[in-house]
C-alpha cells in the first residue's frame, strides 16, 4: 500500500543565481532546482506550491514549501534526503507532515521580508552579496513615518510594475518598521501577500524621502493606488529577504525567524 502523504518543508537559499522562483524555459530557477530534487525522491510527485514567488537575485531564510508525496523516503529522513540531492544554493531545514488540506501559499496567513542597508561609510566586500551600502544622509523620522503609513490596508499599484499578471492591488500591511542592527539599517515589512517588486520599489521611494528627493506627502499620495510613474526607483534584489511566513496553526520550529 503508498503512503502518500503532505509535507510541508521550510527552504533556504541564496538567489544570486537563480532567475526567480517560477519555472521559466531555459532559465535557472528555484522552483525547476527543487522540483528535479524531490522527484529523485518521490517519483509520483505532484506539483510543489511555494508560500511566495520570490524575484530573481532574491533570497530566502524561511521560505516554506508544500508538496504531496508517494512512498520515498521516512519522513525523519526527508530532510538529509534532500540536501544530498540538492545545489549547494538551496537547502531544506525542516520537514513537517501536515493535513492534506494544507496548502504552503494559501494556507498562509503572512510572510515576512527584510531589505538590509549597510550604514557605514566604507563598503563591505564581505556583506556586498547581502547589504545594500547606503552612506549617504537619512532622515529617520521620515523613515519612521513613511513606514508607519503603509501599514493597514492599502492600493499599493505604485509600488508593482506597469505590466503586470495583479489583478488586485490592495494588500494588508501587518507591520513595517527600519531597525537598527549594529551598522545595518533593515526594513522589515510583513503583509498577507506582496506584489511583484512591491517591497523594493517601496525601499526605493522611502529612501528618496528620508534623502530629500521627495516629501513624505508625496509618499503619502503614493499608497492610495497611484500610478507606477509616480513612484521611485526599485531598490536592487540582492538585499532583499524572505525571512519568515505564517500560519494559523503552524509547528513552532517553522514559525523560527531564521534572519
Amino acid at each position: 500500500m503508498s503512503d502518500r502523504r503532505t509535507l510541508r518543508l521550510l527552504l533556504e537559499y541564496d538567489g544570486a543565481a537563480f532567475s526567480g522562483w517560477a519555472a521559466q524555459p531555459s532559465l535557472r530557477t528555484v522552483e525547476t532546482v527543487v522540483h528535479e530534487a524531490f522527484r529523485q525522491l518521490f517519483p509520483e510527485l505532484e506539483r510543489i506550491a511555494v508560500a511566495g514567488r520570490t524575484d530573481a537575485g532574491v533570497h530566502a531564510s524561511g521560505q516554506v514549501i508544500s508538496l504531496v508525496a508517494v512512498d520515498g523516503p521516512p519522513d525523519d529522513r526527508v530532510v538529509r534526503a534532500a540536501n544530498a540531492v540538492l545545489p549547494r544554493d538551496v537547502a531544506v531545514l525542516d520537514c513537517a507532515v501536515v493535513a492534506h488540506d494544507f496548502h504552503a501559499r494559501f494556507s498562509a496567513r503572512s510572510r515576512t521580508y527584510e531589505y538590509r542597508l549597510l550604514r557605514s561609510s566604507a563598503p563591505s566586500p564581505l556583506r556586498a552579496a547581502r547589504t545594500l551600502h547606503w552612506p549617504m544622509r537619512l532622515d529617520g523620522a521620515l523613515l519612521t513615518a513613511c513606514a508607519d503609513a503603509i501599514i493597514g490596508e492599502h492600493e499599493f499599484r505604485a509600488f508593482t510594475p506597469t505590466e503586470t499578471e495583479h489583478r488586485s492591488f490592495r494588500r494588508q500591511v501587518f507591520q513595517a518598521s527600519f531597525e537598527q542592527r549594529a551598522d545595518e539599517l533593515v526594513f522589515v515589512i510583513e503583509a498577507d501577500a506582496l506584489l511583484r517588486h512591491m517591497v523594493r520599489t517601496l525601499v526605493g521611494t522611502m529612501l528618496e524621502v528620508a534623502g530629500g528627493l521627495r516629501t513624505l506627502a508625496d509618499f503619502l499620495e503614493l499608497v492610495d493606488g497611484a500610478e507606477r510613474s509616480r513612484a521611485g526607483i526599485t531598490a536592487p534584489p540582492h538585499a532583499l529577504c524572505l525571512v519568515r511566513v505564517a500560519y494559523s496553526e503552524t509547528p513552532e520550529k517553522l514559525q523560527l525567524n531564521q534572519s
